[in-house]
């Protein structure tokens, strides 16, 4: 008898085409010299559009990449506040990352709001068995002052993300959070990368230098970045790092995918709608308002 997905997806996992985890490691699903690559965020849902799963996708697109999602949890969120999250199933999680995987293949992944241990747990278990470059974007707050992250599941990113990650990109707030407050981006990421990170990107949208640092556990690179008076930025930390994503996607150096991320996020804030809504509006790395 096929065994289905205990959530009750109606799909039988057996029915679905898989591969040994060590033939995904080296050959993506349907080869490498695809015309256009292909970048997957595993994240949760923006109801308003200006961040999460939304932005990724918009993101991926203005990169040149083909973008797919795997959803996590949905949110009712809006410019001013999140007022709810349902967070899906682990094995529906599991299931959409099955079908991505099984079929299309992925070029590179990016993580945003995972909002729990037990999606954390799954993620991780999955992600480990695949070798690709991984963007993780520790989501904790949103930008209207909502919790992303439960608190018990703070560790659990730590601990089994972290070590899969090609790159992490916390803003200032979040490295503070996650290290404590030691002074200097150079020191934060020092530390970061100590928890178990390849390489740290404390990206420079707050704080008193507007600049973006990276740190491989070698090197620092200072990427400026320019310091923007646009109400409008909800969205920007998930573009940076969906950008990152769709240009290690492309076969990028981590140094010049840092930079043209932050080009793009930059850009996408110049652009923004402030607009839109009654709290701080959503970037736009599409340029919407010139096709209007």
């Amino acid at each position: 008898m096929s065994e289905g997905y205990p959530c009750g997806t109606g799909v039988p996992r057996s029915g679905l085409r898989s591969h040994p985890s060590n033939l995904i490691r080296v050959i993506p699903a349907k080869g490498a010299d695809l015309p256009v690559p292909r970048a997957l965020t595993i994240a949760a849902s923006d109801s308003g559009g200006g961040a999460g799963i939304q932005a990724d996708l918009k993101a991926f697109a203005a990169a040149g990449a083909h973008g797919m999602s795997a959803i996590v949890a949905l949110t009712a969120q809006n410019t001013t506040a999140v007022t709810a999250v349902y967070e899906l199933p682990p094995e529906f999680v599991v299931a959409q990352l099955d079908a991505v995987f099984d079929d299309i293949g992925v070029d590179a992944a990016k993580t945003g709001m995972l909002h729990s241990r037990s999606v954390i747990e799954t993620v991780a278990a999955y992600l480990g068995e695949r070798a690709l470059p991984l963007v993780v974007d520790p989501v904790m707050v949103s930008s209207s002052g909502a919790r992303l992250l439960q608190e018990d599941a703070v560790g659990a990113l730590v601990t089994l993300l972290f070590p899969l990650a090609t790159v992490i990109t916390p803003n200032l707030h979040e490295a503070i959070a996650l290290v404590g407050d030691l002074g200097s981006r150079a020191e934060l990421a020092a530390a970061l990368h100590r928890l178990g990170a390849h390489a740290v990107i404390v990206t420079g949208g707050h704080g008193d230098t507007p600049v973006d640092l990276l740190y491989d556990g070698s090197d620092y690179l200072e990427i400026a970045v320019e310091r923007l008076d646009v109400a409008a930025t909800h969205g920007a930390g998930c573009t940076h790092s969906a950008t990152l994503a769709a240009l290690l996607a492309r076969g990028e150096s981590l140094a010049d995918a840092a930079r043209g991320a932050a080009r793009a996020a930059g850009q996408a804030v110049r652009n923004g709608l402030p607009e839109l809504g009654a709290g701080e509006g959503p970037v736009d790395v599409l340029g919407v308002r010139g096709a209007a």
